[in-house]
């Protein structure tokens, strides 16, 4: 099966990059949306993720791994909820914002500028490539 690509958001005060790398593996619980659930519910094991800080910061800052698909999400008795667990791979040569994602005629179309509500989106392999190459991050090789 063919590796995916995907996008998660996280307020930098209630969970960050650094918070990722200094647990070295995590969980990614507490999604309450029923699309990006799916999208959650979606990522299999291998599968790659940018990274992006929320609210103010607003910017694509790295990348982590799938390290475990979905499972119930330990935030809630609700089994209708996932959780996936996922690795941080290296941060981005520097960061990729919002702005410039935006204006990016090759990212016009991504679903954090059109879904800007979801916190898990799915994003086409040349929309990955196309924000790593403008934070001047080469491609992960595994």
């Amino acid at each position: 099966m063919a590796r995916q690509y995907w996008l998660v958001k996280s307020e930098p005060g209630a969970y960050s990059w650094d918070d990722l790398v200094r647990e070295g593996e995590d969980l990614w619980d507490g999604v309450r949306n029923h699309q990006a659930r799916n999208n959650l519910a979606a990522m299999k094991r291998g599968d790659l993720v940018l990274f992006y800080h929320s609210v103010d910061a607003r910017e694509v800052v790295g990348i982590a791994r799938v390290t475990r698909e979905g499972y119930p999400d330990p935030t809630t008795e609700d089994p209708r909820w996932v959780a996936v667990d996922v690795e941080p791979v290296r941060p981005l040569n520097k960061p990729v914002t919002l702005a410039q994602i935006k204006g990016d005629p090759a990212l016009k179309d991504v679903a954090l500028v059109r879904q800007s509500r979801l916190s898990v989106v799915p994003l086409a392999r040349p929309e990955f490539q196309r924000v790593l190459k403008l934070g001047g991050t080469p491609m992960p090789r595994s």
